[in-house]
């Protein structure tokens, strides 16, 4: 395939122009033709012109092999799955890497959460995929890494204001610049929507700022700090298929008998210093942060009640903090990095009953920790002008612990305090091949791990009592990939990537129901795929790109699960696909960008996903269009963009997400019909 590719570009000249994009997601900035890995990067321009700025939904689609499914539900956040791991996630993003600023939005359990990542001033967004995403440590989907731009070097304000249908707007106020030696930017944001379906309203505070401090030409130290606030975002939970075709719009009677909903407070800072040695470079990072997480969950009353139930109302407060050092040094021919870093996370995790929606008796008292220690090593060897190897290590260990403090004598609630400790050690090599100045091939293998999460060990399997399920064992994957990246000259860039990964103790839902999910390992899985990502290099007005997916993902191995009501035990046969994940996925964008005036068009095809193990049932492919036309007016000391935006331009009745193994049945997740929106974006300098 890769050969074929290759023959088919035109002969491009040593001496000619290489590819203009520098990415830095492998944690030094490299031209990406130097980079044996497949890695994308969106600018600002992508991320912001003419969008609301809320979530990574309305971005990440033009990365080829992620997934993101907008559940129009802001008390679940968004289920972002790259080559297929992350897509069993209920709550949250697990399975990749989440990076804002150098700080992890990622837990070292390995679950994370997008909706902190601070797009109003994002300068670019950075997707690293395939076997060198598992230096970064226990992720073995990828990384997603957000950057904030440095403030303007004349100080400016900007305000962004966005409304849409259903009650849908964004207002946001932005100031930032360059006074000396300091420059800082600043955003405060509110978002707020009545939501598409019933009992769907949520409102998001987000604060976000970054101040950099140039103490010499050697020396850089930048402080960034972050604060969300959310309060009783509502949910309206899944549809089954027949509730989904008679009223999409529709919450179930349990959302509002339960009052199901889901408050967030975070609020985090970081340091980072940076400092240059003769050829050399030290960073060095610390982090800190506290998040409260309260969660209202539709559960039956007598369900509840049950000894070992611990309720329908879960209370999270969590502290969390880390630190990082880094060196990375050339030597001759040679390129060096080595580092160290620390994670922690400390919870106090207590359940109530949901009595219709306010909490009762306490059923679950706990203080959870884990903690992550790595230390990784990474080189690079020019072994001749065209020809580069590239190899690494990381060594991680990541502790669980748990103590309880909720126990009922003479029931089966004991006792449940315990640990578990996982370790692994996630090898990486590759080798790069300069065909010339702009076209490379490639081809890396790795290994690469999963812990399990605390959401995934809150809860035994059914009859196995109260407490941790420590009885989950890590996921271990092996990944292999080829792949060409080129650039021919004044027309197009290419790069296309095939992977192949084998994965043992899957960890599988093996049952969901009422927001209460079980976990367990079900032996082998495959993912095998394409990912092909072209956009023109013409240098004029008019831009066009596409990202195309295909992949296979399958289990190999039988397994057992519980499905139906009243549950039952079934067999899941191997050979049937992983749920969540798309066979076929296909984007693409054509946009124009003139004197005073923009307009884009774009669109997604997304292939039929199963919503379960038994792939009993599919979610339908669709395929949606998005339209945004606008002005841009500049003077000398302020800028103006107005625009209109159309979203599911055919309105369409479409899911735009799953809820994989739903229990209950009610696996959908309805995307809006066709929404209109409008949009004002204004800056002032001063």
């Amino acid at each position: 395939m890769l050969a074929a590719l290759l023959a088919a570009l035109p002969a491009v000249a040593w001496g000619q122009e290489e590819d203009g994009v520098v990415v830095s997601a492998t944690r030094a900035p490299r031209p990406s033709l130097e980079v044996p890995a497949s890695v994308d990067r969106l600018y600002a321009e992508e991320i912001g012109t003419a969008r609301p700025r809320v979530d990574l939904s309305e971005s990440l689609g033009r990365v080829p092999g992620i997934v993101v499914q907008n559940r129009q539900n802001y008390a679940q956040d968004l289920q972002i799955s790259s080559r297929g791991f992350g897509a069993r996630s209920t709550f949250g993003v697990r399975g990749i890497r989440l990076i804002a600023d150098g700080i992890p939005a990622t837990m070292p359990d390995g679950q994370g959460q997008a909706a902190t990542f601070p797009l109003g001033t994002a300068e670019r967004i950075e997707v690293l995929r395939g076997p060198f995403s598992s230096l970064y440590g226990n992720a073995a989907g990828g990384v997603i890494v957000v950057q904030t731009r440095d403030g303007p070097e004349v100080p400016t304000a900007g305000i962004d204001l966005y409304y849409g249908r259903y009650d849908t707007w964004r207002n946001a106020f932005r100031f930032g610049g360059q006074w000396g030696r300091v420059n800082g930017i600043g955003e405060l944001s509110r978002f707020e929507t009545d939501g598409y379906r019933e009992h769907s309203a949520a409102v998001r505070d987000h604060l976000n700022a970054k101040l950099r401090l140039r103490v010499s030409p050697d020396t850089a130290v930048t402080v960034v700090a972050n604060s969300l606030r959310q309060p009783d975002t509502q949910d309206p939970l899944g549809l089954t298929r027949e509730q989904f075709k008679e009223d999409p719009r529709q919450a179930v009677d349990s959302a509002i008998l339960f009052d199901t909903r889901k408050t967030v407070e975070q609020d985090q800072a970081g340091v980072t210093l940076g400092h240059r040695i003769g050829a050399g470079r030290v960073e060095a990072t610390v982090y800190g942060g506290q998040r409260f997480v309260e969660q209202f969950l539709a559960i039956p009353l007598a369900t509840q009640s049950a000894a070992t139930h611990s309720g329908g109302v879960v209370n999270l407060d969590r502290d969390y903090g880390g630190g990082a050092l880094r060196y990375s040094v050339d030597v001759g021919a040679a390129k060096l990095s080595v580092g160290l870093e620390y994670e922690s996370m400390e919870e106090r995790r207590r359940g109530f009953l949901n009595l219709n929606g306010e909490a009762g008796a306490l059923k679950r008292d706990e203080d959870n920790k884990v903690t992550s220690t790595d230390v990784y090593g990474q080189a690079e060897w020019q072994a001749s002008e065209r020809l580069s190897l590239h190899a690494g290590a990381r060594r991680s260990r990541v502790r669980f612990t748990s103590d309880d403090d909720f126990i009922v004598p003479g029931t089966a609630n004991g006792n449940d305090s315990g640990s578990r400790t996982f370790r692994e050690t996630t090898p990486v090599a590759g080798v790069l091949y300069r065909v010339n100045r702009t076209t490379s091939l490639y081809g890396t293998v790795g290994r690469g791990f999963e812990t399990p999460t605390f959401v995934e060990l809150a809860y035994r399997p059914a009859g196995g009592g109260s407490g941790l399920n420590f009885d989950l064992d890590a996921s271990r994957s092996r990944h292999a990939e080829l792949g060409i990246k080129t650039l021919v000259a004044g027309w197009l860039r290419l790069n296309a990537a095939l992977f192949d990964i084998d994965t043992k103790d899957e960890i599988v839902v093996e049952q969901n129901t009422g927001g209460r999910a079980t976990f367990k390992n079900a032996g082998k899985t495959d993912r095998r795929g394409l990912e092909l990502a072209a956009e023109t290099a013409l240098g004029g007005p008019l831009e066009a790109r596409i990202a195309y997916t295909f992949l296979d993902a399958t289990f190999r191995d039988d397994f057992s699960t519980v499905a139906g009501l009243p549950a039952a035990p079934v067999i899941v046969e191997g050979g049937n696909r992983l749920p969540g994940v798309p066979r076929n996925q296909l984007f693409a964008e054509l946009r124009y960008r003139g004197a005073g005036f923009f307009a884009s068009v774009e669109a997604l095809h997304r292939s039929r996903v199963a919503v379960n193990d038994l792939n009993s049932e599919f979610a339908p492919g669709f395929t949606v269009y998005g339209l945004a036309v606008g002005l841009m007016q500049e003077g000398r000391d302020w800028s103006l963009t107005e625009f209109v935006r159309i979203d599911n331009l055919t309105d369409r009745n479409y899911a735009g997400s799953v809820i994989v193994n739903d229990g209950n049945g009610r696996y959908y997740e309805p995307s809006p019909r066709r929404s209109t929106a409008v949009g004002i974006q204004a800056a002032l300098r001063y």
